[in-house]
Order: structure tokens, then sequence, then C-alpha cells
């Protein structure tokens, strides 16, 4: 099936050593490969003895060589040493609920023709992409967008309520996509397609084990410490070169020292510079190389590699909206230049505490003793025009958040720091009458208030950490990561995104997470004794891109070209006095608007890249 073939051909980038299909009279399954373990026997599409149960796989399943075990002893046989087999039998011994015994990363899918029946899954966290469509019956699905849209017949309608939330948050949320009739599986859920019905279950849940019992804070430590460690060793299983990516935090330098001490030579490390001091780390990440012993490798990230710009939405499939892609991009291509496998600190903010926005959001609760009247006195336009501008220094900008937050319910909260790009009356001002009408049809951030809901933890904050490990770190983080060094063949690996480290964290007291104006405070204390203490003791920074100096230097022209191109403002999405307002007001360094100059300019590069050209060859087929 040569048209099979061709729609495999658009994620080579994800599986360089091999490509494979099977088809047969109701479904055909294609795979590209990676080859990360049994490099010559773990070819996909990859089927059970008798070939009536065949599944094609992205990820990896840590917990195989114990699975396969016990499927040995059940008698199955196998043709390989790949943990994909596990899959086959898994699924003959437990059926769906197979993907629960997985403990690992993947997107998976398992076509049982004795049934007639075809199910996809997506690990716990989201660390692997699956979109989907179902039109006249017929369901295609794919890791990236780019090929599921290369489907003949799949129609490549615009999401207008997707480019509002994408216009919020700088990414769009599952089950959204850019497209109308084409989502994203969520997390932690499996899907059954049979008789042309497509039926969704959620398979895990957070908080199922409740509460860790009383324990001591040197008790907690070794706990953590053991989980951590024995996540980060069953990632190192390869048969392939790996190393890991070191900014010089104190997550991604806690996976490196763990890689050290189980490695019997000294780990490949792997991180960006920028030449702007306020954005560069790599000071402290060669300040942990040398302490832990490390092979370090460094790459500087300039304005001409916005070049790569271009390629990088390509590569997304839709608009998206976070700067540290492009440096994540290039530490990807570095990486890969001398290992397969790297792994990574991400998940380690989200899962235990780390972001300075719990600590904002703790000392707004601290305020809700008062009358809510009094909290929206405090926070209204009226008390704030008698306090500097907003934009006057950062001092004030953060007053002036902290009094606008002050107002509104701890819910309300959640999404409104979420919103980290276009505010909803920002964007009454960016929007063209006609496409508002369209755009905001429902709540761009109510898929915040379905997550909420699935959580038990009644403590706020810790209940704001696991809103966030349900809907930012996999809508952004971790398609970030995903997307970024799979665009380069290189496979990433989050030891703290393990399942049994969330679940541990999840169980934790928040107390022991955020202590004081000390953020990740049990993690830190678990390793004090493994990376520098300069390290432990600074303020986080973040993966920044100095897109706000870009923008007022070489790159504002073609900010200008891009945006204020005749094309461009044909479209009809945008008002050109608000575009043009927005260019004006950051050059002239009047106001940073650099994040929403940064997200306009993506998603006219995606229209002009994909969007564009498929209804091109779509009216020319």
């Amino acid at each position: 099936m040569p048209k099979l073939s061709r729609i495999a051909g658009q994620m080579r980038h994800r599986g360089p050593d091999g490509q494979g299909t099977y088809i047969d009279a109701q479904a055909g399954l294609a795979h590209t490969r990676l080859s990360i373990i049994d490099l010559d026997g773990g070819r996909q599409p990859l089927s059970n003895e008798d070939e009536t149960v065949w599944t094609v796989f992205n990820g990896e399943i840590y917990n195989f060589a114990e699975l396969r075990e016990r499927l040995e002893a059940r008698g199955h046989r196998f043709r390989t040493q790949t943990d994909t087999e596990v899959i086959v039998h898994l699924y003959e011994e437990e059926g769906d609920d197979c993907v629960k015994q997985l403990r690992g990363m993947f997107a998976l899918a398992i076509w049982d023709s004795r049934r007639q029946r075809l199910l996809l899954a997506r690990d716990r966290l989201g660390k692997k992409p699956l979109v989907y469509t179902v039109q006249d019956g017929v369901l295609a699905f794919a890791s990236e967008l780019n090929a599921l849209m290369a489907v003949p017949g799949v129609i490549r309608e615009l999401n207008p309520s997707a480019v509002d939330q994408y216009l919020s948050l700088g990414y769009i949320a599952h089950p959204q996509t850019i497209y109308r009739d084409v989502f994203k599986l969520p997390p932690a859920c499996f899907a059954v397609f049979e008789n042309g019905r497509l039926q969704l279950e959620r398979y895990w849940s957070f908080g199922d084990e409740g509460p860790l019992a009383a324990a001591s804070e040197a008790e907690v430590c070794e706990q953590v410490r053991a989980e951590l460690r024995e996540a980060t060793r069953l990632r190192l299983v390869s048969d392939v070169p790996l190393g890991a990516f070191l900014s010089g935090g104190v997550d991604s330098s806690i996976i490196v020292a763990l890689m050290q001490q189980l490695s019997p030579r000294p780990v490949k490390t792997f991180s960006i510079r920028f030449a702007e001091s306020e954005y560069d780390e790599s000071d402290h990440a060669r300040l942990v190389a040398k302490h832990l012993g490390t092979e370090h490798h460094e790459f500087l990230v300039e304005e001409n590699s916005f070049e790569a710009l271009p390629s990088l939405v390509w590569h997304f499939g839709e608009p998206f909206a976070d700067a540290s892609a492009l440096p994540t991009w290039f530490v990807s291509k570095l990486t890969r230049q001398a290992v397969t496998v790297a792994l990574t600190g991400d998940g380690g903010d989200e899962v235990f505490c780390g972001y300075d926005r719990y600590k904002v959001l703790r000392r707004l609760a601290q305020f809700d003793v008062l009358p809510t009247r009094a909290r929206q006195l405090a926070g209204s336009a009226a008390v704030r025009r008698l306090l500097p501008g907003e934009h006057s220094s950062r001092l004030a900008r953060r007053t002036h958040t902290f009094l606008k937050l002050l107002a509104l319910s701890p819910r309300e909260r959640l999404s409104r720091i979420a919103a980290v790009i276009f505010s909803e009356a920002s964007k009454d001002n960016l929007y063209d009458a006609e496409f508002a009408w369209s755009a905001r049809d429902q709540e761009p951030l109510s898929f915040m208030e379905s997550a909420s809901e699935q959580i038990a933890q009644t403590d706020f904050i810790a209940h704001a950490t696991l809103v966030d490990q349900l809907t930012y770190l996999p809508g952004d983080i971790l398609t970030k990561v995903d997307i970024a060094s799979m665009a380069h063949g290189l496979e990433c690996r989050s030891p703290f995104l393990d399942q049994n480290v969330v679940a541990l964290a999840a169980r934790i007291p928040l107390s022991l997470k955020l202590r004081g104006n000390c953020g990740k405070y049990i993690l830190k204390r678990a390793f004090a004794d493994m990376i520098p203490q300069e390290i432990l003791k600074r303020r986080k920074q973040g993966f920044v891109v100095p897109i706000a100096r870009w923008f007022r230097g070489e790159l504002k022209e073609h900010l200008r070209e891009v945006l204020l191109d005749p094309s461009t403002l044909r479209r009809g999405y945008f008002q050109v006095s608000a575009v043009q307002q927005l260019i004006d007001e950051h050059v002239t360094g009047l106001q940073d608007h650099s994040r929403r100059l940064w997200a306009l300019l993506c998603f006219e590069l995606w229209h002009r890249q994909i969007f564009d050209t498929s209804c091109r060859e779509a009216v020319a087929a």
C-alpha cells in the first residue's frame, strides 16, 4: 500500500532506522523505527505467534523484562528481545487492561484482527503524543499531526476555538488540535474503535493510593531518593549510547548525579548557552559537570539561530508558542550527534512544587480570610491607579498582577495564571469582529476545570500542582521536548515522570515540598550530598529565551515583514491596528510584548507553511 508508506514517511525523522507496514482487509499499520533496544529484531509492526494481534508502538516500556518473565511463565513464546513484543502478549492475557501494567512512556495501537477492533493508548503523563480523527466511520491516527493530515480524505478545517486557546496559553490543550475534527488522545486514556465507533476511557488517576502515612522528614527523603534512583536506573537500559541534558538547575543536576552514580564511565552531558548573561545558565551547568566528572558539551544560541524557526514550526504541526522550544531544538541537535537517548529533568517543578507561581498562590491564599468584597476592592482598577504604572518596573508589574489575582476566587486564579500570552480583555482588542464570533464560542480555559474535577486533593496549592501535571505539563513541556528532540531522532526520558515517582510525590505533604520560600524542599534535602550547594540555593531561572531583545534588534524588521505583510493582514483574524500597536510599543521599549508577538509570529508561520499548503493540495487533488 504505497500511500501508507508515504504517510509514514512524514515521520521518518522520528524513526530514521527503519520502516514497516501491516495491511489486511480492514486495517493498515505503519511504523518508522528509532532503534534503541534489540537493534536487529525489534522491527514493527509486530505480532503475536499466530499473527492475529498486531501492534505499532512509540516509546519505551521500562518494566518489560519483568513482564516478559511473567508472560513466558504463562506459555507465551517470544521471537525478539524488544519491549514491543511484550505489548501483544500482555494484550492477549489482559485485554484492554494491559495498558495498566505498562511502566513507561508510550503511544500505541493494537489491532485485534479476530475481533476486528483497534485499541489506542497513551501513557499516564502524556510523554508520547497520539492524534486521531474519525471521519465517515473511518479512524486514522498518528504520532504527529503532519502525518495524520497526509491521510487522503482527512478534512483540514481550522478550529477557531483552538486558535483562541492558543493565544491564551501558547499551546493547544488536549483533546483539541488546530483542526476542527482532529483530536489528541488525552494522557492516561485508551480508546477502542469498533463497528465504526470510538469510545474513550481513563485508566489512571492521581491520588489512588491516598496520602503518605506519617513518616519523618529523613524517611521521606530516603523514599524520594530510592524511587528516583530506581526510575533513573530503568531509563539507562539501552543498546545505543545515551547522555543527558544539563541546564545547571536542580532537576537536571539530580538526574545527572544519579546517572553518574549508576554509570561505570563519565556521562555525556549537553547544554546550551546564550550571549546575554541574564539568560545564560552555562556557568552553572559547567559547575555541575565538573563536580560530577561528566563529559560536557555546549551549544551557543544566537540571533541567527532564529533561522531554525520555520523548521521548528513545521515539526509541531500546529501553532506552539513556547519560545524555549528553540534552544530545546538546538540542544537536541547537538546531543544527537553523540547519543541516541538523553535523560532530562522534566517534571521536577510540577511534581515537587518548584514553580514560583505556587508561592504566589500560597501568599494569595493567606488573604482569603478577608471578605470577598474587600479582596475585590483591593484588586480593583481604582486602587491600582494609585500605584506606579504597571509597566514602570518589574516590582510594579508583579504588584499589579498580585492585586488582580487577589480579587479572584482560588479556581479563577489558576486559569488567570495559566493565560500567559493574551488575556481575554487583550483578545477583545486583537480580534477582527467576525473572527471573534467564531473563536470565542467556548471558554478557552474550561479544560482546566475538567482537570480540576479529576483531582481529590483538597489542599489548594497541592491541587494546583496536580492540575499542572494534567494540563501544562503534557500540553506544553512534554510536547515541546518530544517534538524538538524527535525532529532529530533523539529519544528523551524523564525519571521525574516515572509513575512511581509521581505517585509518591502526590502523597507527600505540601509542607515538605514548599517550605517557606523554598520550592522542592524535600527533593533538595534528599540530594543535598550529591550536587553543589550553589546549585541547591540558587534562584530558579527557567529556560528563557531573549526574544524581547531580538525583536528590538536585528529581528524587528523580520517581525514587521511577516506580521504586517498584506497576505497576513488579509486573513481577517486580527485587527491591523492592534498588531501594529503591539509591534510599535515593543520595538520602542514602551512595553514588553515579546510573548504575544512570538505567538502571532508562530501562528502566521504555521499558517503559511502547513495550513495554506495543505489547503492548496486538497483543492488540487
